[in-house]
């Protein structure tokens, strides 16, 4: 099967629906499919209003029906992306230039890799992704967009942007992979003894006088949303001074997508006091977010990282990823792994620095992932 050569934009997600999106994403990474998507507009989270303005492409077969789409944003800032450009749009701005709107191809709020060209099985995926990626640049160049910037892509869909002339940056995040282990035990049982023993502290005095439940599908009530979008009010207030989501977004998330949903929450005397939301992908799990009202040693380790072992070990789940940043991560198993973005720039004089300081950027992360791997890494030797 073709594609047409015409590309729409739509301004909402329920214009294409969902049969037609999740024909081409799939169901194995949670943050593409059309529920999550469509939850962060209904929610208003992602708006224009909140400047993640849905301008979001399908492209046709020749019988009419949706062969490729691409989740696109105009943006009037950075917030919420995880790949920082701030210090490009300030030079660019200082210059006299207008850095935004720019265009995000992207899952708005998650640092989490997957699919963004997203192209049905059946239509050849290079066909697919050079109408998506024309189409976007149209756009961006009609717009008045300073660029475009697909963040967090798979590496097929990176690969294929790089050579289509965008500028490729890569970044780490920290990932636990799963090498067949049976149990909790069995993957302390790889690492060195004096990591085993030092996690195996950690996780006693987490969960020395609380409860630790982990909940999804049913499970999942408006009481434990409650809890925890304080918990992730605290946090978010702390750290980004301006929280992402709302409290909709929640209760819409347990509505569409409990069974997508694991939610670990820690509980002392009958009260809640802390949590860890994660999503779960056809082989991985996915840390998002946390928070908590009580200051207790090792818990954030606990519920956000062993909790996601455990979890995924028991689900037969290939790996977990932990969200962004976090050295700290890889005595806990969490191992460096490359991420990926890739960015059109329409203005020469910005796109040649920003080239020339990614070429230096690549060689520095690659640098860094393999000293920290060689290093640092818990695993026993040998």
């Amino acid at each position: 099967m073709t594609l047409k050569p015409a590309v729409r934009i739509h301004r909402r997600i329920a214009e294409i629906g969902k049969a037609a999106w999740s024909a081409c994403a799939g169901e194995g990474n949670p943050f593409v499919a059309y529920d999550f998507l469509d939850i962060c507009e209904e929610s208003g989270c992602a708006t224009d209003r909140t400047g993640w303005a849905p301008h979001h492409l399908s492209v046709e077969d020749e019988a009419g029906e949706i062969g490729a789409v691409m989740p696109l944003y105009l943006k009037s800032h950075s917030q919420g992306e995880y790949v920082f450009d701030w210090s490009w749009a300030d030079a660019y701005e200082r210059a006299g230039g207008r850095y935004y709107p720019k265009l995000q191809c992207a899952a708005p709020f998650s640092p989490v890799t997957g699919p963004r060209l997203l192209v049905r099985p059946d239509i050849d995926p290079d066909e697919g992704r050079q109408m998506l990626l024309g189409g976007a640049l149209t756009v961006a160049e009609k717009l008045g967009a300073s660029g475009l910037h697909v963040t967090f892509p798979e590496k097929p869909d990176w690969d294929f942007l790089t050579r289509a002339g965008l500028l490729a940056r890569q970044d780490q995040q920290y990932h636990w992979s799963n090498a067949g282990y049976a149990t909790f035990d069995d993957f302390l049982a790889a690492l060195s003894s004096g990591r085993r023993k030092t996690i195996r502290r950690e996780r006693r005095d987490a969960q020395a006088g609380i409860e630790i439940v982990g909940l999804t599908g049913a499970e999942l009530t408006e009481e434990h949303w409650d809890a925890f979008f304080a918990f992730y009010m605290d946090t978010g207030a702390r750290k980004w001074g301006s929280p992402y989501l709302n409290r909709r977004f929640f209760s819409l998330l347990g509505e569409r997508m409990a069974d997508r949903v694991l939610l670990v929450m820690a509980r002392r005397e009958g009260q809640w006091i802390a949590g860890a939301l994660n999503l779960i992908g056809d082989d991985c799990l996915y840390g998002r977010n946390w928070g908590a009202l009580e200051e207790r040693p090792f818990l954030h380790f606990e519920l956000c990282y062993y909790q996601a072992i455990e979890h995924a070990i028991r689900l037969g789940l290939g790996r977990v990823e932990a969200g962004a940043q976090g050295q700290h991560k890889i005595a806990r198993g969490y191992l460096p792994s490359p991420v990926y973005s890739a960015h059109w720039i329409a203005d020469p004089m910005l796109r040649e620095p920003v080239a020339r300081y990614l070429d230096q950027e690549r060689a520095n992360v690659q640098g860094e992932m393999d000293y920290l791997a060689e290093e640092f890494s818990p695993f026993r030797q040998g």
